[in-house]
């Protein structure tokens, strides 16, 4: 068995291709059996869910943006970004609400 390299990954950092290896495992979302418990460097107890592609294993912490942006997921939202462009997934609670954005006015 290949030794994967190892990433853990925070809402903040999360790339369009992880994203969407997550929705691809998880079509219905996650639940307690999909979650792994552990404790990084600092002692502190993360839970995270796991993706992998031939050379990473990701662990993707796990929390209520994460739930709602897989809920949400379209792949045309990113067709734009570049697959490992951690700015490409926004966070929900600041996407404008239709109407919001003003364009030149």
């Amino acid at each position: 068995m290949k030794n994967l390299k190892r990433v853990i990954v925070d809402f903040k950092k999360l790339t369009p291709e992880v994203l969407k290896l997550l929705v691809e495992k998880y079509p219905d979302g996650y639940d307690d059996m999909n979650i792994i418990s552990f404790k990084n460097a600092q002692g502190e107890r993360i839970e995270a869910v796991e993706v992998t592609t031939d050379e990473t294993k990701y662990l993707v912490k796990i929390s209520a943006k994460l739930e709602t942006t897989m809920a949400n997921y379209d792949e045309v939202d990113y067709e734009d970004f570049a697959d490992d462009d951690p700015d490409a997934v926004v966070d929900p609670d600041i996407i404008p609400e239709d109407g919001d954005m003003d364009e030149d006015e």
